[in-house]
């Protein structure tokens, strides 16, 4: 899958200040030479049928929406960020595997749990846009396929609030009427290179001469080109950089504030959480909690251990002092429940720790 946020600054203000939703919103970054001195970063879709565009000075879009009640407004980036952070900790939940790739977009792989069901897949993401609805008061669009590259592509298919599915053997019919710019890498010069080769959609692009394609874009991006028009593409889902980490969500039975009913549906997300970690190799050394609560807050903690670890019964102990000192904090009932490691490092084999232990000498 790949989640796309509608508009999402432009969401986020109208969010803020319900007052503006239907009127055009237009969010600027302003360079402070003069009053209308900047550009365009985004705009709802009300603004967007006036022809406002991103990157747009911020004086034509000004005279393009002359004569309508729209609104202006400076970017609040630590806002954003805030509430990319909460949209993304709600969707960890629903991934086997799960990649950022900016502050509105993720990709999630969902095959292990949907048992590479198209059909099971559809109805997660429904539950992940109503979640996403519920507890961040935003809409998003997403995208489901084979792969990434077609998941990116059917996700901008149906905005805003879409859902578009492309299954295996629909790839090709949903790629070739496409533009050939619909595809990632073709800017506004290739394109216009393409054009004057015949190529004006991801079908014609399929069907032209392979070795044509490399000797006019290279090696390397000619057979990028050619194996993309046919929605091939093998680039898995994978956490970027330090922020990687495993992660299980899951709405609990009742509501409630009993740390055993909790723990008792951690323990199975620690399983498989651990099992994900022994799959791939690996010790981590980072263990968080996530809770959200009855009014759809979420709060979070962590803890670092000391050594890498790799033994589940440390996982769910953790978990359960994360949860009680969490659950002290706080008197409102938890309404779902999700648990996080991070910080890997691979096994050499991974050094237990000695609290380990410990049990096997009490008493």
């Amino acid at each position: 899958m790949l989640v796309d946020f509608d508009y999402f600054f432009a969401q986020i203000e109208e969010r803020r200040n319900p007052s503006i939703e239907g009127k055009p919103v237009v969010v600027c970054v302003y360079s402070g030479r003069s009053q209308d001195s900047g550009a365009v970063s985004t705009a709802n879709y009300v603004a967007r049928r006036y022809g406002i565009k991103s990157g747009m000075p911020i004086a034509l879009a000004k005279s393009k929406l002359e004569n309508v009640e729209a609104v202006f407004l400076p970017v609040d980036h630590r806002l954003y960020e805030e509430v990319s952070e909460k949209t993304m900790t709600v969707l960890r939940g629903y991934a086997d595997y799960f990649e950022q790739v900016g502050i509105d977009e993720a990709y999630l792989d969902v095959s292990r749990r949907v048992n590479g069901s198209f059909e099971q897949a559809a109805e997660l993401a429904r539950r992940a846009k109503n979640d996403i609805r519920a507890q961040c008061e935003l809409t998003c669009s997403i995208g489901i396929s084979p792969n990434k590259l077609v998941a990116k592509i059917a996700a901008d298919a149906q905005k805003p609030d879409g859902l578009t599915i492309v299954k295996p053997d629909q790839v090709e019919s949903f790629l070739a009427p496409l533009p050939v710019d619909h595809l990632i890498g073709v800017g506004v010069k290739t394109k216009e290179r393409m054009e004057t080769m015949g190529i004006r959609t991801i079908g014609d692009l399929a069907k032209y001469d392979v070795r044509r394609l490399i000797e006019v874009f290279g090696r390397k991006l000619g057979t990028y080109f050619h194996n993309a028009s046919m929605g091939i593409d093998d680039e898995p889902v994978q956490e970027r950089g330090e922020a990687e980490s495993m992660s299980r969500i899951a709405t609990l039975k009742e509501d409630t504030r009993d740390l055993k009913v909790i723990l008792d549906r951690t323990d199975r997300l620690c399983e498989e959480v651990h099992e994900d970690v022994r799959q791939r190799g690996l010790g981590f050394k980072s263990v968080g909690i996530i809770a959200v609560f009855i009014d759809m807050s979420i709060r979070s903690k962590s803890k670092t251990l000391d050594n890498p670890a790799d033994e589940l019964e440390i996982l769910k102990r953790t978990v359960w002092e994360l949860f009680e000192k969490l659950l002290s904090d706080s008197e409102l009932n938890v309404r779902r429940a999700g648990v996080r490691v991070s910080n890997f490092a691979k096994e050499q084999k991974t050094q237990k720790q000695i609290t380990s232990f410990l049990g096997n000498f009490e008493g």
